[in-house]
């Protein structure tokens, strides 16, 4: 099985650390991958940070990295944006990745213009009744503008226990508008072959590595590649009997050459 993988699209949280903690063996697995001349890319729903940030946080962790090994979702939506809407655009993001969209040109959310599209991110406890109806009232402006979703991770796994991610706040608003999201992060297949078109490899001969059933999981094969489940980070022991099944279950990062080899 593993002899046809050339290639590995890995998560962040959850499968490199967790919360500030590094997943034991994990800078020595990607030092493993480079050796191997396997290339690989960071795949990530996070849209509260920059790729800056990121960087300067696995550096802190002994993992080297650059932003280019990133994909994220902001970077991934503001190419769809240029390329597909016209009209400002009003963010619900983190104010650390507003640069990510700095060529587009920018609603005021609390203006009354009409928008080509709102677009939202994981704003974590900044999300507030207040604002959720600001964008709300952003899409009902005109019946064109589209909804941008940064993902629809469900939750995610802090330091203080499981917190709601992007997808809940996202499905709220389809709910209320009658309007469906165009997904630019996982679980979405547009995403996971923007991945595959950074690294200039197919999908067949790609594998994802992370720890979320359905995003990371589930959207990787719908998209082609084979999956490798850790159980770190957000993985539940009844992952394991869902109708999703990933290629292998590793218990963590660190298990990935002793998979690779066993599976030639």
């Amino acid at each position: 099985m593993a002899t046809h993988i050339r290639a590995f699209l890995i998560d962040m949280d959850g499968v490199l650390y967790e919360g500030e903690r590094a997943i034991p063996g994990a800078a020595e697995a990607l030092d493993w991958l480079r050796r191997e001349g396997l290339p690989y890319l960071f795949v990530t729903n996070t849209s509260s940070r920059p790729r800056s940030m990121l960087v300067e946080k696995l550096a802190g962790l002994g993992i080297a990295a650059e932003p280019g090994q990133i994909l994220t979702p902001p970077v991934a939506a503001a190419g769809w944006l240029a390329a597909h809407v016209e009209g400002p655009i009003a963010l619900f993001v983190a104010e650390g990745t507003v640069s990510d969209f700095a060529e587009l040109p920018l609603a005021d959310p609390q203006g009354e213009a009409p928008v080509g599209a709102v677009v939202i991110g994981d704003l974590g406890e900044g999300w507030s009744f207040a604002r959720l109806n600001r964008a709300f009232r952003c899409l009902m402006r005109s019946n064109e503008s589209r909804l941008v979703a940064l993902g629809m991770t469900r939750y995610w796994k802090a330091e203080d226990g499981l917190r709601l991610d992007t997808g809940p706040f996202v499905a709220a608003l389809e709910q209320a508008t009658g309007r469906s999201a165009v997904v630019l992060g996982k679980p979405a297949a547009p995403f996971f072959e923007t991945a595959l078109s950074v690294l200039g490899v197919g999908a067949d001969e790609t594998c994802m590595i992370g720890d979320d059933l359905r995003g990371d999981i589930g959207g990787a094969q719908g998209a082609g590649m084979r999956a490798l489940l850790v159980r770190t980070g957000k993985f539940q022991p009844s992952d394991l009997g869902q109708p999703i099944r990933p290629t292998a279950v590793i218990d963590s990062f660190a298990d990935l050459p002793t998979w690779f080899a066993a599976s030639r």
